[in-house]
């Protein structure tokens, strides 16, 4: 009888234990609490807008003075790099030019100093040819036995007389200077009467005239040869 109490004993025992975590494994188990902050941030907003990213410790956002200072600081610096970068293509748009003028000098080009004026029997008696004033500077002046050329500059600061017919003289338009007929100065601040230049004819026939010979009244070189055409 003892033996077989035994035997229910440990077949109650045994039950037991095997039991125990069947039971256990059938109840619910138990949820773990979530935290407050990580249930705020798991939860949608609810009027419609994008959850923010930003934690509390995030930092605040810049002063708009602070901005509008480094906006400047930055079109400061644009403007000089700018204005660095200019005045160094400006230099070497300088020396450029300078080296190609250096292959292609300036010339000045002016008229030839000798020149024909044409035949004597196309001149009038007693007229002042003005022809040539503006191309060469030159009056022809045709008399009764002759020509002379006068050099059409002022003796005062070299502007270029005119000649007026109705009052028989040559007038400086800068400052009034007055020459008779003949070339001598009687009015104005000239100082001298004008120069002749060399007049005499070509083997053809024509007026030759050189501008590069002149004669001057007050060392008397009027009467020398080439100041006077006589025909």
């Amino acid at each position: 009888m003892e033996e077989v109490r035994k035997e229910e004993q440990e077949v109650k025992e045994t039950a037991k234990h095997e039991n125990a975590p069947v039971a256990a494994a059938g109840k619910p188990a138990r949820p773990r609490p979530t935290p407050k902050r990580q249930v705020a941030a798991a939860e949608p907003p609810t009027d419609g807008t994008v959850p923010s990213t930003q934690t509390a410790s995030a930092e605040p956002a810049p002063h708009p003075l602070l901005i509008r200072e480094q906006e400047l600081k930055l079109a400061r610096r644009r403007f000089l790099r700018r204005l660095t970068w200019g005045s160094i293509f400006t230099f070497l748009g300088g020396w450029a030019v300078a080296a190609a003028r250096f292959f292609f000098p300036r010339a000045l080009f002016e008229p030839p100093t000798v020149f024909k004026a044409g035949f004597p029997s196309e001149y009038t008696i007693g007229r002042v040819e003005t022809k040539y004033q503006q191309s060469q500077r030159v009056w022809i002046v045709r008399e009764a036995d002759g020509f002379y050329a006068i050099l059409a500059k002022c003796t005062h600061l070299g502007c270029t007389p005119v000649w007026i017919e109705a009052e028989n003289k040559f007038k400086c338009p800068c400052h009034g200077s007055g020459f008779t007929r003949e070339a001598i100065n009687y009015e104005g601040p000239a100082p001298r009467p004008l120069e002749r230049v060399k007049i005499a004819l070509a083997e053809d026939g024509q007026i030759l005239i050189d501008t590069s010979v002149v004669f001057r009244y007050e060392r008397n070189e009027w009467d020398k040869p080439g100041a006077y055409l006589k025909v």
